[in-house]
């Protein structure tokens, strides 16, 4: 089946053409609604005597040979997407939500004059259209229902964008539905997340994990360095927060007894957003006792791989410009100081004068941070020297103290805790930790953050006496991980965070 060039729309339409097809459409619709005669009224009907999908129909007919006949009748429904029209017969693709097309042949021996007209003059590219008749292979092998009956379920007051010419990105975000209806990678996008949240969920059952869920309107923010997003409850005359981590609750969970809980959930950090940052998004964290943050690692590295496998198939994942990455086997673990003084050419430590580093970063080109520490002038160093060579998934080690407040000094190495970060595709995909389990130690800590925001670091934390409150009451040793799930998407899909996201926010 051939198109021919007047059955899409144009390229780029004018308002004029939008509003002319709208005006000729609306009448369609009025005629629709004269020409009801059940007590329902209005344009379209109800229910429709749906007996098969198109999806079924192709697997199900997939061998059939061209100009075959089955002798079934299938009413099945879909969306326009293609339409042309001859004198005695009309060939019209129906689209299914996943993509999945049939051919739909209305010809005057099988419906008659008067429906082959009605037909002609009611139905219009983006309909959608509800068909009955047997299936066949059409004699160019084109699985097909020969229509004996139909009727439009929904018309398409406006008309479809090109379905042979790319949406900008632009339009794909703004105008998802749209996405969604012509391109085959967003329909293919939203599957694969739907697939990553349930290889996530199977695998921590796997592991025994509890998902819960914890709040996300918070009388004080914290569980991240991060800005929050700041409302007013009416109800309560309170100021709230929109949850920027859910650290601090899981905790607290954990506290009672739940030894390994989950949660995926939506964030909010009122902070930029780029290609790998949205001010919403979704999280994924777990704490389980008794482990560390190897332990915590080894988890993770295997969330992401059957991730990948579900997804996939394998751990050889295929982005959407057809480059093959490797997700599989064990993931180097490398030290943040160890790397980084490799790669500078100089020996950093935690011990490290602060002076020392500011002139060194002057010396680099690297920007002073915000509310500068010396644990913030090494992951400015770090990132600027180490982070743009890893190209297989690495876990980085090992951080400095004072920009990982909630997190246990090492067993061995003085100076920095226990914490990793996951580096995939050049970005920081998840991050881990011993967790810190004594309420004397968190307490200081949170001290010293209070600090940094009383001279005007808006992302430090606050003193969270409840929380503390929990700890006071025993906090076993635990492992916990944090992992943005439209991260994991990207790292599978290759594609950027505002395409792995169904609906992003835009200005």
């Amino acid at each position: 089946m051939t198109e021919s060039p007047d059955s899409a729309a144009p390229a780029e339409m004018t308002d004029e053409d939008v509003f002319e097809q709208k005006a000729v459409r609306l009448a369609k619709r009025e005629r629709l609604i004269a020409e009801r005669t059940d007590a329902a009224g209005g344009a379209y009907p109800v229910s429709l005597p749906i007996t098969d999908t198109i999806p079924a129909l192709r697997e199900r007919y997939a061998g059939l040979e061209a100009g075959e006949e089955t002798g079934v009748t299938a009413g099945v429904a879909g969306r326009v997407v293609f339409s042309r029209n001859t004198g005695k017969l009309c060939f019209a693709s129906l689209q299914s939500g996943d993509g999945s097309r049939i051919q739909a042949m209305v010809s005057l021996a099988a419906v008659g004059e008067e429906s082959l007209q009605r037909w002609k003059d009611l139905v219009d590219l983006g309909d959608h259209v509800f068909v009955s008749g047997e299936v066949i292979s059409s004699r160019r092998g084109e699985l097909s229902i020969m229509v004996s009956d139909w009727a439009i379920a929904s018309k398409a007051l406006l008309p479809l964008p090109n379905m042979y010419t790319e949406l900008s990105e632009e339009s794909r975000v703004r105008s998802r539905f749209l996405d969604l209806i012509v391109r085959d990678q967003a329909r293919a996008t939203v599957r694969a997340r739907a697939a990553v949240n349930a290889s996530l969920r199977r695998t921590f059952s796997e592991h025994d994990f509890i998902e819960v869920e914890t709040p996300m309107l918070q009388v004080q923010h914290g569980g991240a360095s991060a800005r929050p997003f700041v409302t007013h409850s009416n109800a309560f005359d309170a100021e709230l927060y929109l949850r920027i981590a859910p650290e601090l609750y899981l905790k607290r969970a954990v506290v009672g007894g739940l030894d390994r809980v989950f949660e995926i959930n939506r964030n909010f950090r009122n902070e930029g957003a780029d290609s790998t940052h949205s001010p919403e998004f979704a999280m994924l964290e777990a704490y389980q006792s008794y482990t560390d943050y190897n332990g915590i690692a080894d988890l993770t590295q295997e969330l992401i791989q059957n991730a990948a496998i579900a997804v996939s198939g394998s751990t050889d994942v295929v982005w959407a410009d057809g480059t093959v990455y490797d997700l599989g086997g064990d993931w180097d673990r490398i030290s943040m100081y160890d790397s980084l003084s490799a790669a500078c050419g100089r020996t950093i430590t935690p011990q490290t004068p602060l002076e020392e580093l500011r002139a060194f970063a002057a010396e680099s080109g690297v920007d002073e941070p915000p509310h500068a520490t010396h644990g913030k002038y090494v992951e400015e160093l770090w990132e600027h020297f180490v982070k743009r060579d890893l190209t297989r998934p690495t876990f980085v080690m090992d951080f400095p103290i004072d920009t990982s407040p909630l997190v246990r000094e090492h067993r061995s190495i003085p100076g920095v805790v226990e914490k990793w970060d996951l580096y995939v595709r050049g970005f920081e995909l998840a991050t881990g930790y011993s967790e810190l389990i004594d309420p004397v130690i968190q307490r200081e800590r949170f001290v010293e953050q209070a600090k940094l925001a009383a001279r005007g670091d808006v992302e430090a934390m606050r003193i969270d006496e409840e929380f503390l409150r929990a700890m006071e009451h025993g906090m076993p040793p635990m492992g916990g991980m944090g992992m943005g799930i439209d991260r994991l998407l990207m790292a599978i899909t290759g594609l950027g965070i505002r395409e792995t996201i169904l609906f992003p926010l835009v200005k």
